[in-house]
């Protein structure tokens, strides 16, 4: 089978997924070719089955904004009759899924079928869909794929909520490559903390959605009773508020910012506790990372952390905005070690359940129906 991949190729949980799927369909046999304004962060060239396309906006003087999904579409059409792909997954309802669309009607007066898979992975429903101006693109998008997935029950119930959507959504998670989560290495612990110190992380792309200043704000509670670091991994808009927030606590030696990272797995398999309080996470992809690596996690009872986080079973949850509780939560883990002892060991097998090769199959059985159907369709075309 023949792929193509259209996501956005950052650090945010939509293109790691999108990027270790297609790697994990490569490796067994299907050939996938990712298409995007560049080459994803955790993509592998070097692996077999793997082809890139970029797409190319060029600057013209008479757009204000350059006409990204117009370029996406064409780039679409010309991969697909070149490669002769039997399938677009799209992540991302907007611009992906409508960009895809046009891609669909400009190959079928080809004569050319091409089945389109849309996943949904929250901020498209969640922040761009509420938006007026986009909300009938989001509706009209999801209604003509061939298939709609979403990551959490969360999510598709909001979908169904905030759109008038008739046509079923399949929830499929996202998932975890297990064996990339190994064992500690002593020397990075040392370098990351001392040997009597705890260490605290968080992981995000630093948006207000993600409320980094709760991060700060429960760290400095835990600091105070619990000899503890905070490492914080990634970028964006709330950093520098979150460094401004960490001086005026006095709290610079004891909390360091790594910035954006490709294998994170390194730092969370040193972690006693992972925080992501956030406002609203449509899966929680951070925490089962955390989780793969056996760390326990507090977290917010936000849309869908509480179908990846068990409460009292693999970490702890409480009220969005509670750093209080959060804060009283990390505490009670971190300084009772048989509790963090069973909720690692319970956050592990929790996390083996989303495995990558138990959710690939899943989008797998998706695909061949559709692409089976495809092909019938324009066989009868061609022979009658």
């Amino acid at each position: 089978m023949k792929i193509g991949i259209v996501c956005y190729p950052t650090f945010g949980g939509s293109g790691v997924v999108a990027t270790e799927l297609g790697s994990w369909m490569a490796r067994h046999g299907c050939e996938v070719h990712f298409i995007t304004y560049s080459q994803p962060v955790r993509l592998d060239m070097l692996q077999g089955n793997i082809f890139y396309h970029e797409v190319n906006v060029h600057d013209y003087p008479l757009f204000q904004y350059q006409p990204y999904e117009l370029a996406l579409s064409s780039k679409m059409v010309d991969t697909v009759v070149r490669e002769k792909l039997d399938l677009l997954h799209v992540h991302y309802a907007i611009p992906h899924a409508y960009a895809a669309y046009m891609a669909k009607q400009i190959l079928a007066d080809r004569g050319i079928h091409i089945p389109v898979v849309t996943t949904l992975h929250g901020t498209d429903i969640t922040l761009v869909g509420r938006n007026p101006s986009y909300s009938p693109a989001v509706t009209f998008s999801i209604e003509h794929s061939d298939a709609v997935t979403a990551v959490s029950e969360s999510l598709r119930r909001e979908t169904i909520d905030l759109f008038e959507i008739k046509r079923p959504i399949q929830v499929i998670p996202n998932f975890v490559e297990m064996e990339r989560y190994g064992q500690p290495d002593a020397a990075l612990r040392a370098h990351l903390a001392a040997s009597d110190q705890k260490v605290v992380v968080h992981v995000s792309n630093f948006r207000k959605v993600k409320r980094i200043g709760d991060v700060v704000e429960i760290f400095a509670r835990v600091h105070a009773q619990v000899r503890s670091k905070l490492v914080m991994v990634g970028d964006g808009p709330e950093r520098e508020p979150a460094e401004n927030r960490v001086r005026e606590l006095g709290l610079e030696k004891d909390v360091v910012f790594l910035g954006k990272m490709v294998d994170v797995e390194q730092i969370l398999v040193q972690a006693d506790l992972f925080l992501l309080p956030s406002e609203m996470e449509s899966f929680g992809l951070a925490a089962l990372e955390a989780m793969a690596a056996g760390v326990p996690v507090v977290a917010s009872q936000a849309g869908g952390i509480c179908e990846v986080v068990q409460n009292g079973i693999t970490g702890l949850t409480a009220p969005v905005g509670d750093v209080a509780a959060m804060a009283e939560q990390s505490i009670r883990i971190l300084t009772d070690p048989a509790l963090a002892a069973r909720f690692s060991a319970a956050a592990r097998l929790r996390a083996s359940e989303f495995a990558i090769e138990n959710v690939a199959k899943q989008y797998y059985d998706v695909y061949l129906p559709l692409v089976e159907a495809a092909q019938e369709r324009m066989h009868e075309k061609k022979f009658g």
